[in-house]
């Protein structure tokens, strides 16, 4: 009787799951298909979801208006460039706090979380200033700058989760057999710690990629990522919905299937501390 209650529970958490996930994925899902329909079944009332005229014209003419592969290239560039970049800075940051921390070890990481509840339009017109007169503006060193800053502190806070689990023994006996810092950071703690590593690394890359904000406001051609593509389907005369969905679905794709196959990664990464 308990095991089939038991699967019974099973079974209607899996349809609730599945339920939730699906009304989560709906839209992505409608911009796919919006993708393949003409401008007027695009705006069509009531909207057909699998019956209609399917069509490749929203793609040629992306291709044919935009240059993809440029805007492609920009995003990888400015997605990975600010990982590593941030992964430089915050290794050596965490591994401070997570084994030798202070009094004011809670503060720091609580004011850098904090940063994230910042309204990024209050600071929007210093950091133009200065990236305009230390002519970063429309560059990838810019870009890269600007969003390792506002992805530093998850990246922070990922990493020292992840080294406060590593036992601090192993760290005394490395020292103990003559380890300095730098070996002890390279050769004992990184390697451990490589899954965590990984896993930021890939949530860090997610942020970068959708990243819109910052980049809409201080790139415009040479520098510009696929979030400035999507944007370029705005114009006055209105919204070209099938054309923007093809876009859209072009700028997702690449991040949805190394979201896909690192989806196993990511949770783990995301979860390692809380359920310990």
């Amino acid at each position: 009787m308990a095991r089939a209650v038991s699967i019974r529970r099973k079974i209607v958490v899996s349809i609730i799951a599945w339920a939730i996930g699906l009304v989560i994925f709906f839209p992505i899902l409608w911009t796919i298909l919006t993708s393949f329909k003409t401008e007027g079944e695009a705006i069509s009332i009531p909207p057909s979801f699998l019956f209609f005229d399917w069509t490749l014209e929203n793609y040629e003419t992306v291709q044919s208006r935009s240059n993809y592969f440029r805007h492609f290239t920009n995003s990888v560039i400015s997605a990975v460039g600010s990982t590593l970049l941030g992964l430089l800075i915050a290794i050596p940051a965490a591994w401070a706090m997570a084994f030798s921390p202070t009094r004011r070890t809670k503060d720091v990481l609580m004011w850098m979380l904090s940063t994230k509840m910042l309204p990024a339009v209050g600071v929007l017109v210093p950091i133009y200033l200065i990236f305009r007169d230390l002519r970063l503006l429309d560059s990838h060193i810019g870009l890269i700058v600007v969003l390792t800053m506002i992805n530093l502190p998850i990246i922070v806070w990922m990493l020292f989760t992840y080294f406060k689990e590593i036992p601090v023994d192993i760290l005394e006996a490395a020292r103990m057999d003559g380890a300095n810092l730098r070996q002890e950071v390279i050769h004992v703690l990184t390697p451990m710690a490589v899954p965590g590593i990984a896993s930021t690394l890939l949530l860090n890359i997610i942020l970068a990629w959708n990243e819109a904000f910052w980049t809409l406001n201080l790139t415009t051609t040479n520098a510009a990522p696929l979030t400035t593509f999507i944007a370029s389907y705005s114009s006055p005369e209105g919204l070209f919905w099938a054309k923007l969905s093809a876009a859209s679905t072009l700028a997702i794709a690449p991040i949805l299937i190394m979201g896909w196959f690192s989806q196993k990664q990511l949770v783990r990464g995301l979860t390692f501390g809380a359920v310990k």
